[in-house]
């Protein structure tokens, strides 16, 4: 989105391992994205945990596919996730969205008090992050996936939907 907030980073990430890393503690240490326009991948490989180093390199992947689909891979995790601190940086793994609203502040009418509005999180069971191993998110339907109205109102979804006409949704 166009605004920054430090909260948002709180509240808004797509998170494989998120732990305070340092990618400048080995020259072998490298994150790493590609895209091919069907999936955008983030690679963090041989990264170490700062202050951590004798706890051996990690590596893991975010796949995030154009059809919703997000995988997150990890094939060094040397040791449980569980035995990470989150002292210096918080210790997560998995999806949260958020967004901001700007209210006119009661007390002064000049100004704006920023709100942000967290939902859909998913957090993974830290102590199932192991090497070699996966976890995928596969999107539910929507209606907004229909592009007729036809499809629309004859869907099976019970999201009580119903076309508009102006939006074309």
């Amino acid at each position: 989105g166009d605004v920054i907030h430090r909260m948002l980073t709180a509240t808004q990430y797509i998170a494989p391992l998120m732990a305070n890393f340092n990618p400048s503690y080995s020259r072998n240490s490298t994150v790493q994205y590609l895209d091919n326009g069907t999936v955008f991948v983030v690679q963090w490989d041989k990264v170490y945990l700062q202050g951590k180093e004798d706890m051996g390199s990690f590596t893991f992947q975010a796949a995030l596919h154009s059809t919703g689909r997000i995988v997150f891979g990890y094939k060094e995790i040397p040791v449980p996730v569980l035995q990470i601190s989150a002292a210096q940086h918080p210790v997560k793994a998995g999806l949260s969205d958020a967004f901001m609203i700007l209210n006119p502040s009661p007390d002064v009418p000049e100004s704006r008090r920023r709100t942000i509005y967290e939902y859909h999180r998913v957090e993974l069971d830290t102590s199932k992050i192991t090497s070699m191993s996966a976890v995928e998110f596969t999107p539910l339907p929507t209606c907004l996936q229909h592009q007729s109205c036809e499809m629309c109102v004859t869907s099976e979804l019970t999201f009580n939907c119903s076309w508009c006409h102006v939006l074309q949704r």
